[in-house]
């Protein structure tokens, strides 16, 4: 239930951003740290909060601050649980700090 939530939320804010002119940066507010998920909390200006995972950068954040971020996509094949899996993380490069939202997609691959 919890990879199919995070593979939601992940898809919601991919197609948020593809919808988005390119050259904008993405702006959000720091709200706190989830300890019991082990996620930072982000308030997106275009939809609701979203858990994400610091991948570099100072652990220290103030609530409140405002962070414009550039984002990217990095997509690699998996094995989960015994089945063949695309992961997709959606990188945010918001300065000194780097989160990432990862999505699985199980769906059968074409040809």
């Amino acid at each position: 239930m919890r990879r199919i939530l995070i593979g939601t939320i992940g898809l919601l804010l991919c197609g948020g951003i593809s919808a988005r002119s390119k050259t904008d940066p993405l702006v959000f507010v720091f709200v706190g740290v989830d300890h019991a998920q082990d996620v930072a909390i982000l308030r997106p200006m275009i939809a609701p909060d979203i858990g994400v995972q610091l991948d570099s950068g100072p652990r220290e954040l103030k609530p409140g601050t405002v962070l414009q971020c550039a984002s990217s996509l990095r997509e690699h094949d998996a094995i989960v649980e015994t089945q063949i899996a695309k992961v997709t993380d959606l990188v945010l490069n918001c300065g000194d700090h780097k989160f990432v939202v990862k999505s699985l997609d199980f769906s059968p691959r074409g040809k």
